[in-house]
């Protein structure tokens, strides 16, 4: 296949920038949600054992079943389509969680507010992870080696851009009017305008997507990747024998994994507790009612400095590669991670919301590094063949470390006493990623 033009390559990923818009309003209001409808802060970090755990069982099963479909509208378009619609739906119920009317009265601690939220969640989660997965997955079926660092490159700006929207629309909203409190126990009009604008822009740019894209079919899909019978036969026979590539797997994959496991649970408390933090430092929250503006605006300054944190996440990326020419991998992942710790330790100074620019500008240079140099690390001590397996199982590494610091959330908090100690942390458990690559033997 001759190579696309930088259109076709636009319009394969264009729907990730309304995923992400719904992946980013998802990270920076979950919390808020939850506390607003009355989540103490001990058991807020458990309502983020969902967001990993679907990624987990979902992912590996769209990717599963997806391959086997073939049918007259495309072979990962279907998901992407029914993805889109399910998280649509959820978007316009998760935000109004406060305003059905449930019967009094807790069930294993929650009340049917907080249960209803809950599910909701999951199902959201469920939904992006199934819309989200195609696109990644169009672009190994349909662009040549030669144009799939375009192609990525493309999809990484509209990710990037999508999580801007996602993480400003409750600030903006508040900025031309709409109420930014609510009465107890009720989502504010701030937050639910931004589910519902984001989910009418996400299924737009499915749509879109969906309309302007055609996949191979099985006989264009076999002779772009070169595929013959013996080969089909070959892939099923290792395909056995998957469980066994865990045992096998290179060192790399295991040290590589153990950093992946601080720097994955670092940003889990930095979703789950940046509200309340933020709140106590820069807003006078006194910490014990959700329906005060004060923990309401600091929710909107949340989005602002996530926003923040990915402007510099795009500034360090680029700033990247020549460090890692100059200096190595394993120096450039080391020192990212300490930066982005001096980011998280510093939040614990800071009294002035507009000095979060910087702490939060420092994280961003542990997220772009975590995106990138594990994955070109791994790859580097992996053979070609068994890369997809690898790299499935590689995700593990992303989502456990975030279940696990999830559950143990709420012992530690007890422990260091207040929100905005669990942002530091945050940054204790980046130093320990930078130590620990030591470990790494590239």
């Amino acid at each position: 296949m001759k190579n696309q033009s930088f259109l076709k390559l636009f319009n394969i990923s264009f729907g990730f920038f309304g995923v992400q818009i719904a992946y980013a309003l998802q990270s920076a209001n979950i919390s808020r949600i939850f506390a607003t409808l009355g989540a103490d802060p001990h058991t807020l970090s458990f309502f983020w054992i969902l967001p990993p755990l679907m990624g987990m069982l979902v992912q590996p099963l769209v990717g599963k079943y997806s391959d086997k479909t073939w049918c007259s509208i495309g072979r990962r378009k279907p998901y992407l389509l029914v993805g889109a619609i399910i998280a649509v739906a959820v978007m316009a119920l998760l935000p109004n969680a406060g305003n059905f009317t449930f019967a009094q009265g807790l069930f294993l601690g929650l009340n049917a507010a907080m249960w209803f939220g809950l599910f909701s969640l999951m199902f959201l989660d469920t939904s992006i992870n199934i819309a989200m997965q195609p696109f990644k997955m169009m672009v190994g079926d349909m662009v040549s080696n030669e144009q799939k660092g375009l192609a990525y490159s493309i999809q990484s700006f509209l990710c990037n851009a999508g999580s801007l929207v996602g993480y400003l629309f409750p600030i903006f909203f508040t900025w031309i009017g709409i109420a930014n409190t609510a009465p107890e126990g009720v989502i504010p009009d701030s937050v639910k305008w931004s589910f519902y604008i984001g989910a009418a822009i996400l299924i737009l740019c499915v749509i879109y997507t969906f309309v302007t894209v055609k996949e191979l079919n099985p006989q264009e899909y076999k002779e772009f990747h070169g595929i013959t019978d013996n080969a089909e036969s070959t892939e099923k026979k290792r395909e056995a024998n998957f469980f066994s590539l865990l045992k096998n797997a290179p060192s790399t994959f295991w040290t590589v994994g153990l950093v992946q496991f601080f720097c994955w649970a670092a940003f889990m408390y930095m979703w789950t507790y940046s509200n309340g933090a933020i709140a106590s430092s820069c807003f006078g929250w006194s910490g014990f009612e959700t329906k005060d503006i004060a923990f309401q605006d600091a929710g909107n300054w949340v989005g602002v400095v996530f926003a923040v944190q990915a402007i510099g996440s795009l500034i360090w990326a680029a700033l990247l590669p020549a460090i890692e020419n100059k200096l190595g991998n394993k120096w450039a992942y080391a020192i990212s991670l300490i930066i982005g710790a001096i980011g998280f330790i510093s939040i614990l100074f800071v009294t002035n919301k507009y000095i979060l620019f910087v702490s939060y500008a420092l994280v961003g240079a542990t997220w772009a590094a975590m995106l990138a140099i594990p994955f070109t690390i791994l790859t580097n001590s992996l053979k070609g063949d068994n890369m997809g397996y690898y790299l499935g199982l590689f995700n593990c590494t992303i989502c456990l470390p975030q279940i696990v610091a999830a559950i143990c959330g709420g012992l530690i908090l007890s422990v260091v006493g207040t929100q905005l100690a669990m942002l530091a942390v945050a940054g204790v458990l980046l130093i320990l990623g930078a130590i620990s690559v030591i470990l790494i033997k590239e």
